[in-house]
């Protein structure tokens, strides 16, 4: 089908468009990770063969929760960019990526400090560093409870990288949208992270006494891949005929789909490395690295162009899809306390579990303290953002007829 351009219409570029099919990607994401955390848990790793290899291979919500971030966070600038108009408050920006991570993080780290034994020995020095999100620059492990924490470490490494990652791409105000400038960026994130795992992670590992296979080099690919999808998005905002092009396949949010799950079977086999507790080749690790950015995108593609009157937008629009990814970073942060607490109750030991029923009273735990999570600590925290507002809003022209999306 041919999409007709739309009437331009002013948007502010303050107030990005809305992509509601995001929301319930994020519970896919952070449902993914609970998922395999309790498959390894209960040994269900080990004991299933490919499909146990499969289990452990949805980790790949991590990479969906890179994408997305590198998607939502750099559109403003690349928006702005676009109008020659100034970049986003780096003030108010930095500001509301602190209220949108700390406060879950700090209860989820204390409670892990001193409520679980496996942390009774650790000292201030411990504490300190692990309420600070270092652990992976100094430690082989987080803490107990807090394994799953370095991603939210690699995200905050990004954060705080992502202004400079755009006035390079971007350029100062005045100069506009390069699309060429935006891409060499690009390529040289993907680059780093190729780099990083077959060289790179070896060589910091001779000088620290972290896990460099856990920092932020390892995974700008990621970030990367959602960057590119801003800037393709954007560009057909503006009427790029080549952009509509590029954006089209996420409207057959089945295939896109169905790709997603057939190169997540290839990262099931030898190619993308071992199953458990054996580290991977150089090789192994970035193939997987690779298939996780083609996945990342194939599932985040079609949530940007999704048509709210199709099966897949229906779905990912009802409102508890949406409401399950409203709370998955509570729902992130606290699930292994719950497996933790799961398995105390129940007596069971780590890899002879019963899989099903620890998944089960794992969920419901974890989605209990996810809502209590996001009613307590993340909206009482993000109604401090206006104390830094952002730069004010400018407006500037759009189309929307190839997005799907109303641009207010």
């Amino acid at each position: 089908m041919t999409t007709v351009a739309a009437a331009p219409v002013e948007l502010d570029v303050s107030d990005p468009p809305h992509f509601p099919a995001l929301d319930a990607l994020r519970a896919v994401g952070a449902l993914a990770v609970l998922v395999t955390h309790v498959a390894f848990w209960s040994g269900d790793y080990g004991r299933h063969g490919y499909a146990g290899t499969l289990l452990s291979r949805l980790d790949v919500g991590v990479a969906i929760f890179f994408v997305l971030s590198g998607f939502l966070l750099s559109r403003p600038y690349l928006a702005r960019a676009a109008q020659t108009l100034p970049p986003p408050s780096t003030r108010s920006y930095l500001w509301r990526r602190f209220l949108r991570i700390t406060p879950v993080y700090v209860v989820a780290a204390l409670l892990a400090l001193a409520l679980l034994d496996d942390n009774a020995d650790l000292g201030a020095p411990t504490w300190a560093t692990t309420l600070l999100l270092g652990n992976t620059f100094v430690d082989p492990l987080p803490p107990a409870g807090l394994t799953h924490m370095w991603s939210l470490a690699v995200e905050v490494c990004f954060y705080l990288l992502l202004p400079l990652l755009m006035l390079a791409a971007t350029g100062r105000r005045g100069r506009g949208l390069s699309t060429a400038r935006v891409v060499t960026v690009l390529v040289a994130m993907t680059a780093v992270t190729a780099w990083w795992h077959l060289h790179g992670a070896d060589w910091a590992d001779t000088w620290t006494g972290g896990a460099p296979g856990q920092w932020l080099p390892g995974y700008l690919s990621w970030f990367a891949a959602g960057i590119g999808l801003a800037l393709v998005h954007v560009l057909a905002t503006r009427g790029s005929a080549t952009a509509r092009r590029l954006l089209a396949p996420g409207r057959q949010a089945g295939a896109c789909w169905t790709l997603a799950g057939a190169l997540l079977l290839v990262a099931a086999t030898p190619l993308a490395g071992p199953t458990v507790l054996v580290a991977p080749t150089t090789a192994e690790s970035l193939t997987k690295n690779l298939l996780y950015t083609a996945i990342g995108v194939l599932l985040v593609l079609p949530a940007l162009v999704a048509d709210e009157r199709s099966g897949f937008g229906r779905a990912f629009g009802h409102p508890l899809a949406r409401r399950l990814g409203v709370v998955s970073y509570s729902l992130f942060a606290f699930h292994l306390l719950v497996l933790h607490a799961v398995m105390a109750v129940t007596g069971w030991q780590v890899f002879s579990a019963n899989g099903p029923l620890l998944l089960l009273a794992s969920l419901a735990g974890s989605l209990v303290l996810a809502e209590v999570g996001y009613r307590v600590l993340e909206v009482p925290a993000m109604r401090l953002k206006r104390l830094v507002p952002p730069r004010r809003a400018e407006p500037i022209v759009a189309t929307t007829a190839t997005s799907g999306t109303t641009e207010r």
